[in-house]
């Protein structure tokens, strides 16, 4: 028989939800929306643009795809898609974004890219990487927007020459902790499916999903964060502060980013929904979260008060 749930633990179709919060901070953000000649290419462009971008923690910038476009929707008139490219600071996102679209949407054929948010602090996109045009670039101004149109090979690559930076969220988690690697995945999927259906946040991770959570800190001096060992099943037994039971053979994390915190919190829960939907007899034993005690960042989202319809606290 398993042991009873904790009296603090909130249990739904028999998942254990623990009463902690997931611990988000600070980040800067901005939205690019890149168009193409078809979806397909705009879609090339826009996963090149947001590789190696699962965390600040080795990759500069957090980054993934948001959503499909249809041509009302993008200033062009073209199918495209929206990305959201989070950083830890203003000056690191301006680097990432001209490095990426310079080498990932200007190089892709029939591009264009334009900025996603209007206001906020400017950065360029296009400004710079008018300079590739090597004096052929022209720029047209259109309701006071100035757009750079640089000659290439396949005709112009249009950019829009700024792109605003906002105030964003980062690191909004679920731990799903799971029977087996085959509920693990099918569980983490539907979590993930359905929080990608909500504007305004990314999972950077690939698919959404992280199998190797951290913690901030190690044992060795020249690590910043470490693998979460209190969650992993091959130690249980070994570490006493483990959190798991030996039922609890997979567990995956879902982190995401947010424009703002009522965005990570309505993914946040979403997310649990559609893991409870699938339950225990799915394989979903209990849903935790990662915090370090509130030091880490100022934003703390209750995995009760989510599941009772609050944004975040």
């Amino acid at each position: 028989m398993s042991a009873a749930p904790p009296p603090e633990a909130l249990v739904q179709n028999g998942v254990q939800v623990d009463d902690t919060f997931a611990e988000a901070f600070p980040m800067k953000a901005t939205r690019l929306v890149i168009t193409a000649h078809n979806l397909t290419w705009a879609r090339h462009a826009a996963v090149s643009a947001t590789g190696f971008a699962t965390s600040v923690i080795g990759c500069g910038c957090e980054a993934a795809i948001e959503r499909e476009l249809g041509p009302d929707e993008t200033p062009d008139g073209r199918p495209g898609l929206s990305v959201l490219i989070f950083s830890m600071s203003g000056k690191e996102l301006a680097k990432q974004v001209e490095r990426r679209v310079g080498q990932c949407v200007m190089t892709c054929p029939t591009t264009a890219v334009f900025a996603g948010i209007a206001e906020g602090e400017a950065i360029a996109l296009g400004k710079n990487l008018r300079f590739f045009g090597d004096g052929w670039q022209m720029s047209k101004v259109i309701d006071g927007i100035r757009y750079w149109r640089v000659p290439v090979m396949d005709g112009e690559f249009v950019a829009q020459e700024t792109t605003a930076v906002v105030k964003g969220v980062g690191g909004g988690n679920l731990l799903l902790l799971c029977t087996d690697t085959d509920s693990a995945l099918a569980i983490a999927e539907a979590a993930a499916l359905a929080m990608k259906a909500l504007p305004n946040v990314i999972l950077p991770f690939p698919g959404g999903v992280v199998r190797s959570g951290s913690k901030v800190g190690s044992k060795y001096a020249a690590l910043s964060a470490s693998t979460n060992d209190a969650f992993c099943p091959g130690l249980h037994g070994l570490l006493a502060s483990s959190e798991l039971t030996p039922r609890t053979r997979c567990v995956m994390e879902i982190v995401i980013d947010g424009l703002t915190e009522a965005d990570v919190g309505a993914a946040m829960r979403v997310g649990m929904i559609a893991g409870i939907a699938l339950g225990a007899a799915g394989g979903l034993l209990r849903i935790s979260a990662g915090n370090y005690g509130g030091k880490l960042g100022p934003f703390h989202f209750h995995l009760h008060k989510l599941l009772d319809g609050g944004a975040a606290p």
